[in-house]
C-alpha cells in the first residue's frame, strides 16, 4: 500500500514593497473643524457639539485632496466625483510607480491589479486609466473593488495573495485610493457625519506581492493566511447610504461593542490554525478606525491599551492623518518595523459588518 501523501501546503506569496502617498493639503483639526462647521451645522448645540468630536477623535492633522477653502465651492455630487477620478489617478500613480521601483519591479513585469476604493465611482474604473498611465502591459488581469471600504486594505492583500497562490511566478499589486474628504455632506448635522468629519482624511496606497516562485531571495512579509467575517444583521452598522448628493455616512454608536465581544474569538481562530495565540504576534497592524475601534480591538485580544501600547503605530497613523479607511491599514503596515522571523497581524473592519485579517511572518 503506497505511503500517505503528505496535506498539500501551499506556499506563500510575500510583500515585497509598500508605497504609502499622501496629497499635500495638510492642515491642523482645528483648522479643519473652523473651516468645516459652518457647512455643517448651525451656531449652537450642534456645531458645538462637532467641535468636541473632532478635539476628541484622535487626529492632529489630516491630509485633504483639496485646499481646504475649496470645500465651501464643492456643491454637486458630480463635482466632487470629478475630482476625485482626477486627484486619485495622479495619487494613484505615485503609490503604484513607488511601490514598483522599491520592489525592482518594472511595469510589464505586473500580472494582476487589484484596486480598491469606496470614496468614488467610475466605469471604467480608475485602474483603467491608471494601468495606462503606468505602463502596465494590456494583457494585465484587473479586478476592480468597491464596497468593503476600510477592510479593504486587508482583505486586497488576501485576494492578490489568493491568485498568486495559483501563479506562483507572478507578480501582483494592490492599489487603494480613498478620498474621504470629497464625501462631505453638507448641512448634515447628523452626529454620524459630525463624527466622520472629524475622523476620515484622504490618501493612497500601492503594495507589490510576489508569488513563491518569484519572491525567493527578496525580503519582504510572507503571507502565511488569512480570514473574513461577515456578522449578519450588521449592514445597518457601517457602510453608505447612497443619494442624490452622494455617500452619506452610516456608522452606529455601537460598532466597538460588537468587536469587543467578536473579534477576540476570530483573530485566535485564525492564529490558531497556525500554532500560534496572540502572545506570538509581534506586530499588530490594525487599521486606524479611531480611538473606540483601537481600543475594543486593545481589549479584545488582551493587547496592552493606549498610543503607546501594542497597537502604537495605528495610533500614530491616526494622529497623523486620521482615519484613511481602505489605505489606512496599508499605511500602518508600511510603518510596521521589519524583523525576521516576527508574525505580524493585518485587521480592518468594514462594513457588512465584516472583519479581515491577514497573518504574516518577516522574510529575511
Amino acid at each position: 500500500m503506497p505511503p500517505t501523501a503528505p496535506p498539500h501546503v501551499p506556499r506563500s506569496s510575500r510583500v515585497v514593497a509598500v508605497e504609502p502617498v499622501l496629497p499635500p493639503h495638510r492642515y491642523g483639526q482645528a483648522e479643519i473643524a473652523e473651516q468645516l462647521a459652518p457647512l455643517l451645522a448651525p451656531e449652537g448645540p450642534r456645531r458645538q457639539l462637532l467641535h468636541r468630536l473632532h478635539a476628541a477623535s484622535g487626529v492632529q492633522h489630516r491630509h485633504l485632496a483639496l485646499p481646504l477653502e475649496r470645500y465651501a465651492r464643492l456643491g454637486s455630487f458630480t463635482a466632487a466625483n470629478a475630482e476625485f477620478a482626477e486627484i486619485g489617478l495622479d495619487l494613484a500613480e505615485r503609490a503604484l510607480k513607488g511601490a514598483l521601483a522599491t520592489a525592482g519591479v518594472t511595469p510589464e513585469e505586473v500580472d494582476f491589479l487589484l484596486f480598491t476604493t469606496v470614496t468614488g465611482v467610475g466605469a471604467p474604473s480608475l485602474d483603467a486609466a491608471l494601468a495606462v498611465r503606468c505602463g502596465l502591459r494590456p494583457t494585465v488581469k484587473r479586478l476592480p473593488s468597491f464596497g468593503l471600504g476600510c477592510a479593504a486594505g486587508a482583505a486586497g492583500l488576501a485576494r492578490v495573495d489568493d491568485y498568486l497562490a495559483g501563479h506562483p511566478g507572478q507578480v501582483g499589486v494592490l492599489v487603494s485610493v480613498e478620498l474621504c474628504s470629497l464625501t462631505l455632506q453638507r448641512e448634515d448635522g447628523s452626529t454620524a457625519n459630525l463624527v466622520a468629519s472629524g475622523l476620515f482624511g484622504d490618501g493612497a496606497s500601492a503594495v507589490v506581492l510576489a508569488g513563491a516562485d518569484r519572491a525567493a531571495g527578496t525580503p519582504g512579509w510572507d503571507v502565511l493566511g488569512s480570514r473574513s467575517r461577515l456578522y449578519p444583521g450588521t449592514a445597518d452598522a457601517l457602510g453608505w447610504d447612497v443619494g442624490s448628493s452622494g455617500l452619506s455616512i452610516v456608522l452606529a454608536a455601537d460598532l466597538p461593542d460588537l468587536l469587543a465581544a467578536e473579534l477576540g474569538a476570530e483573530v485566535r481562530a485564525l492564529l490558531g490554525e497556525h500554532g500560534l495565540d496572540p502572545d506570538g504576534v509581534r506586530r499588530w497592524v490594525v487599521h486606524a478606525g479611531g480611538p473606540k475601534v483601537l481600543r475594543a480591538v486593545a481589549g479584545a485580544l488582551d493587547l496592552a491599551d493606549g498610543p503607546t501600547g501594542a497597537l502604537a503605530p495605528s495610533w500614530d497613523a491616526l494622529r497623523g492623518a486620521g482615519n484613511l479607511s481602505s489605505s489606512s491599514v496599508l499605511h500602518v503596515l508600511a510603518a510596521t518595523p521589519h524583523q525576521p522571523g516576527e508574525h505580524a497581524l493585518v485587521l480592518a473592519v468594514g462594513p457588512g459588518v465584516g472583519t479581515e485579517q491577514v497573518l504574516l511572518r518577516a522574510a529575511a
